[in-house]
Parts: structure tokens; sequence; C-alpha cells
């Protein structure tokens, strides 16, 4: 992992209240995750994974998930928990979230799926399981047909609120449509309660310059490689199945691409480091637009 910025983290420190829970979030590599250590370290806090492939078991190296020697110095909290083969959704975390928060009610949750940020502040829609017949369904047609073969089929007000460029949220939508009846945008408007209200917390979104982010990116995918990022792709080449959550890891397309032959290793890293900066990019503009109220750190 690659630490956050010292001066960073000491003048940040001094800004943080000891009793309340703290939230981290910002763009993949732009040292969140060391900045919340030196936070659990600092105030005798646990760690709690806002990210939503650092669940998954198989991947350690290729989601920037913590050491082992970084989760031996303080508690971490949700993650690799979760078997590739497992249904896993905002929801489950948000269920797991509540349940620690109920024992310890001052964690540092940290991460860059902005959605388990907002579904914490702001609350989540009871929508019922979608039925594995309609999931099914769903994979194939993406698979077969793309993303905007389903965001045609969506209601309007779904299809004007939900991220164009986002096919695992465009499946979502049409596949809770499909399965109730009714669009996603109606379910989210009948929203409960927050479980943690923003106020109730201390907020933190880090905004790091994209050039500065960019050799970070590179620098840590060669990190990964060195660390055996390759290994862990090739121990799941035979289950490899693109439209499943866990396959969507930044860099594993490319290098299951370079393992079936289809690239050298070479290019296959380059293209991966093109793919985590485009991913960035949209985690940026994300959380400009949904997190822009929230206290923020301009980065370097």
């Amino acid at each position: 992992m690659i630490n956050a910025d010292p001066d960073l983290v000491s003048n940040w420190l001094d800004t943080v209240p000891a009793d309340r829970p703290v939230l981290i979030a910002g763009p993949t590599a732009s040292g969140k995750s060391g900045l919340a250590l030196a936070l659990a370290r600092a105030q005798g806090r646990q760690v709690v994974n806002a990210d939503a492939l650092q669940v998954y078991s198989c991947w350690r190296v290729l989601t920037a998930r913590p050491t082992a020697a970084e989760e031996a110095m303080v508690p971490h909290r949700l993650y690799g928990h979760v078997g590739p083969d497992q249904d896993y959704s905002v929801g489950h975390w948000l269920r797991e979230v509540a349940a620690l928060l109920d024992k310890d009610p001052r964690p540092v949750i940290v991460g860059g799926t902005g959605l388990y940020f907002t579904a914490l502040t702001s609350g989540l829609a009871d929508i019922p399981p979608t039925p594995a017949a309609i999931r099914a369904l769903a994979d194939r047609r993406i698979a077969a047909e793309g993303a905007a073969a389903l965001l045609v089929e969506l209601d309007a007000a779904t299809a004007a609120r939900i991220d164009r460029l986002n096919p695992v949220r465009i499946q979502r939508a049409w596949e809770v449509q499909a399965a109730t009846g009714r669009g996603l945008a109606a379910w989210q408007d009948d929203t409960g309660p927050p479980v943690l209200p923003l106020e109730r917390a201390h907020a933190l979104v880090l905004r790091p310059d994209p050039d500065w982010l960019g050799a970070r990116i590179d620098q840590r995918f060669g990190y990964m490689i060195r660390e055996g990022a390759l290994e862990e792709v090739r121990a799941m080449l035979s289950q490899w199945a693109p439209n499943r959550p866990w396959a969507r890891a930044i860099g594993a397309p490319e290098l299951v691409a370079h393992l079936q032959g289809a690239m050298t290793l070479d290019v296959a890293v380059a293209a991966a480091c093109t793919a985590t900066r485009q991913y960035a990019k949209r985690q940026r503009t994300w959380m400009r637009n949904r997190l822009g109220h929230w206290p923020a750190i301009s980065l370097p």
C-alpha cells in the first residue's frame, strides 16, 4: 500500500474528534487507507471497509486491501469476508455496518464506493431481493446486447437519475424493475431513515489532482504485479465470469487477457492502468456531485 502523506496525516489527525465515527471517502490510490490506518492507530479505532470489491476473499493484492501486517496493527472489518460465489450488495454491507456500529460507535469507515456512504448517511430503500432467474436473464442480456439495451427499458425517472456509464448500476436498476414491477427511483424515493446521519459523523473526502493520482496509480499497479496480483488472477481463471461482481476488480480483465494469451504482460499492465485512471475519474465525478457537501482535502 502507498501510504498517506505524513504532513497530511499529522495535520488532519489534530482535527478529528475522538468520540465520533469517521468517514473517509476518495478515489482509488488516493491514500485514504493509509490515512484511516494512521487515525485508527492514533485513536484506538477499528477500520471498516467501504469498498465493494475489497469484500471479496479472492482479491487482496489486486484491490489493494490492507496487508496482513497492516491488519495486525488495528482491527479491520468487512475485508475479504465474501466468497466470489456469494451474493453481496449495498444492503448486505449496510446491515453489517449497522451491527458493527451497535457494538462500536466510533470506527473509521473508509473506501471508494460512494453508494455505500450515501446509503449509510442518507438511507437505503428496502428493495426485495432479486430472484436468481431474473439476475441470470440480466447477465445473459448484458453479455449479448450490452448495458444500453437494458437502459432503454428503464422507467423515465430511473433513467434520468442513473449513472449511464456504469453497467453494474444499469443492470441493478433493470433487475429491480423486472422483479418488482416498480422503478428503482420510486423505491429510492421511499427510503427510510439513515443508519448514520452525516451530522453524527466526522466526514472527509479526498480530492486528488488527476496527474498526481495518475502517477500513483501507475506506481501502485507495478507494486501489485510484484506482490502477486497476476497469481491471484491465475487462481481465479478456471471460474472466470466477467459479469459477476467479483470479476469487476479493476485490472482483472486485462490480466485475464494476458493469461489467455491475448496480450503481453506489458500491454496488459498499461491497459489496466488506463482502466484504473478511467475508474478514478468516474469516482471523482460521482463524489464531486454526490459528496460535494462533505469537508474535503485537496491532494497533493
